[in-house]
């Protein structure tokens, strides 16, 4: 099954605050906020959603293809995708700007404040998705330039792609009807909990209306695992305790990756809920968003051990 990621590849500068940024804000001076963190470290990493989602399903087996806009700084980059079995083919270098740059803070609370450049990415619009051959079996739209992601939506509609609908960071940069482009267009929505609030009071549609209008809705609940809507059916998705908590960004990324793996072998969403929480917990254990490892073996072994044998995912992940 062929699998197409659009989205950002950028990369990351991690940091840690050792305090708690709630203690940090009066509310009466919210107009007037202006604050400054002094960090204990800084980390640098590859990243970017759609890099992050390639990794993770690439470390599953998988050899997804990453549609993607470049920088010229991206050689090294490309270099370890390529090396860790993710299609670079489709992505395109830039040679007179830099790959997009994310900028993360977070406190001993694992809150975040974050910033993002988009460098080549403000070119991703000159990419398309027409021609791709074979024709991709999925495509995934992640936060990426907002003009390209609802050009990829309409080609998506227009080709009769089947789209899985990632907006998350976006939804607070587009205005609700360039949202409802995405949605419109999509066989699955994902997202966490506050980004599906965020996305029905921007387009005007309540959550029960978005859930009924698109086929599967996936929301992540952070520390309450994620919640699938397929159909009539409802499926409770629970967390895999962690060895230790290292790093929360691209946590979110990782369940892609798992949940894909699984959609791509046509297991039921409960299990493939299932692999995206276990790839998520392994990202969490890792500071940066692509230095987590596994085999295909330990990977089974420790989901037999949070779920319990199961046949499928062991012929998955054969």
């Amino acid at each position: 099954m062929k699998v197409v990621l659009t989205g950002s590849v950028a990369f990351d500068n991690l940091m840690s605050f050792p305090g708690l940024f709630r203690e940090q804000i009066l509310p009466e001076k919210l107009e007037s906020l202006s604050l400054s963190f002094l960090v204990d470290s800084l980390h640098r990493h590859r990243g970017g959603i759609a890099g992050n989602i390639a990794y993770t399903l690439a470390l599953l087996g998988e050899r997804p293809h990453l549609m993607a806009a470049a920088g010229k700084d991206f050689g090294e980059y490309r270099a370890a995708l390529e090396a860790a079995g993710v299609d670079t083919s489709l992505t395109k270098e830039y040679a007179d700007c830099y790959t997009g740059s994310f900028f993360s803070t977070t406190d001993k609370a694992n809150c975040q404040l974050a910033s993002f450049y988009p460098g080549a990415m403000s070119k991703a619009e000159e990419l398309s998705l027409r021609g791709i051959e074979p024709r991709p079996d999925w495509v995934v739209i992640s936060p990426n330039d907002p003009a390209a992601m609802m050009k990829y939506a309409r080609e998506c509609a227009e080709l009769k792609l089947p789209l899985m609908y990632d907006p998350s960071q976006q939804v607070a940069r587009m205005e609700g009807a360039d949202v409802a482009v995405g949605i419109d267009a999509c066989k699955i929505l994902i997202c966490n909990e506050y980004e599906f609030g965020l996305i029905a009071k921007k387009t005007g549609r309540r959550e029960a209306a978005l859930e009924a209008a698109v086929e599967i809705v996936i929301v992540t609940l952070g520390e309450k695992g994620a919640r699938i809507k397929a159909g009539s059916g409802t499926f409770e998705v629970p967390i895999v305790p962690a060895a230790r908590v290292a790093d929360p960004t691209g946590v979110g990324d990782a369940f892609r990756g798992g949940l894909l793996k699984g959609m791509m072998h046509a297991a039921p969403w409960e299990v493939c809920g299932r692999m995206g929480a276990l790839s998520a917990t392994y990202c969490l254990e890792e500071v940066g968003t692509q230095n987590h490892r596994f085999t295909r073996a330990e990977f089974l072994a420790r989901y037999e051990r949070a779920f319990g044998k199961d046949a499928l995912v062991e012929k998955i992940l054969s």
